[in-house]
This record gives structure tokens, sequence and C-alpha cells, in this order.
């Protein structure tokens, strides 16, 4: 492990011995003859003298929840190798468990995985380690897609299939007669064609000839007893269309000015 082990701590000195003691809860191994590159006072530091995946394994140990800082957690992800680790050692003053979760949660932000905490003999003293993800940066791989298959259906040759035609009665075989177009009955309104054979033709030619005699007007009548209600009761072919209500059995009179054209 000589040359592949960094150990930060923010204080001015750093005993061997702690960074040796903090590789063997990562490793669990016999650390005697490892050479670790210790930097002390490394909170001044925004990033570190290493080339990009050039180590192994980095011990951070401090005092302070704000060390390391959100810089030199960025500088651990560069620094490590793909499958690197990276052990975080904390003694602090602050609730152990509430210190150790925030810690995960800085290590998970950061991009590191297998995160786990690892048990200290201090009351107050805890560590979290996590790991660098294996792939490197710019590194590619073919995702499979799933292939969707159809649900296969069973046909039994000796389903008795019935011809839908033979469903259909002779009523429904027949086409609907649809009316020509210069029928009396189609149109916006209802009237007589040239060629009417249905009747409306002389019926409209009745109620043309209908008008208002002067007997009507000097004795009104009325067949339905509406006429003298004026045209909102009155029938379609009522003689009295168009004049003003009056009384049954009264003499009907017209303005002067009621016959005469307004042009």
């Amino acid at each position: 492990m000589e040359g592949s082990v960094i150990a930060l701590t923010e204080n001015v000195a750093m005993p061997l011995r702690e960074v040796r003691s903090a590789v063997r809860m990562v490793k669990k191994e016999a650390v005697e003859d490892i050479n670790p590159l210790i930097i002390t006072q490394a909170s001044l530091l925004s990033s570190l003298p290493m080339g990009s995946s050039s180590v192994d394994l980095i011990i951070s140990m401090g005092r302070s929840q704000d060390f390391p800082g959100d810089k030199l957690f960025k500088e651990f992800s560069r620094v490590l190798k793909p499958g690197g680790e990276l052990f975080v050692h904390q003694t602090t003053n602050a609730a152990k468990d509430n210190a150790s979760s925030s810690l995960e949660r800085e290590l998970l932000v950061a991009g590191f995985s297998d995160i786990e905490v690892v048990r200290m003999e201090g009351v107050q003293s805890f560590g979290v380690k996590g790991k660098k993800p294996s792939w490197k940066i710019g590194s590619s791989f073919s995702l499979k897609k799933p292939v969707k298959t159809l649900p296969k259906i069973q046909v039994v040759d000796e389903m008795d299939l019935i011809d839908e035609d033979s469903l259909l009665s002779e009523e429904d075989l027949k086409k609907p007669v649809v009316p020509p177009v210069g029928d009396c009955e189609v149109g916006s309104t209802r009237k007589a064609c040239k060629n009417c054979v249905c009747g409306r033709a002389e019926e409209e030619a009745k109620v043309q000839k209908l008008g208002v005699t002067m007997d009507q007007l000097e004795n009104p009548q009325s067949a339905c007893g509406s006429c003298g209600l004026g045209d909102a009761f009155r029938c379609s072919t009522c003689p009295y269309k168009g004049l003003p209500p009056f009384k049954l059995g009264q003499k009907v009179t017209l303005s002067e000015n009621f016959l005469a054209a307004d042009l």
C-alpha cells in the first residue's frame, strides 16, 4: 500500500499511529509497512497536489463538522481511483447519531457508494466510509432494451365460427330510402316543390286564396275561438292573421294608414 494512501487533518500535526489505526479500520489487515502521505492543516487547501485517479485510500481525520468541506469532497472523488475508498473519522461533542447521519448524506451527495458507519472506541468518535464507483468518467456501456412480445393466442380449428352475415335479417339488408332533393319535407322551410304530389301545393293555393273580406271584418267569427286574441294564438290559416286583437262580435276597424304602402 506504499504511496497509495493519503491522510488529511485540520490539525497542525497528526501521529502516524492514528493514521495506521484508521487504515486498519477500513482494510482490516496489517498496515505496519504502509507509507502514507500526511497532509496537515488540510482545511486551508482548495485542491490536492495529486493527479486524478491516483490514490487507493484517503483518510480524513478532524474534530469540526465542517471538515472536510464540499471542495475537499470533490477533490477526494477526483484523486481516488475507481473503486478507491474514503474513510472520514471525526471526534465531535455533538450528538453522535445526528453527526454520522449528516456525514452519510454528504458522502452520498459527493457521489460515493457503499456508505457505511464504522463503530469506534471513543464515546464521541465515529467513522463513515464510502467507495468511489468502479467506472471511470467518460466510460460507456450498452443497455439491453427489453423485447416486448405480444401475447400468444391459441386458435382451435374445431371452434364453431358464426358467419356475421347470417345474423342479419331481410329488413337489415334493405337499403334506406333517401328522399329526393326536391321533396316538400326537405329544406329549412316546408314548402311545396315544383312537382308536388303530396297535396301540399293544393293546400298552399287554398291558403293564398283566403283573404279578409268585408263581411268578415263586419261580422268577425272564429272557428277555433282564438282569432280575436292576436297572432300569437291564431292558426296558420287564420284570415285575421296580421290584424290587431279584437273581441268576438265587435266590429274590426283599421287605421287609415294600415293598408298604405311603406314605400
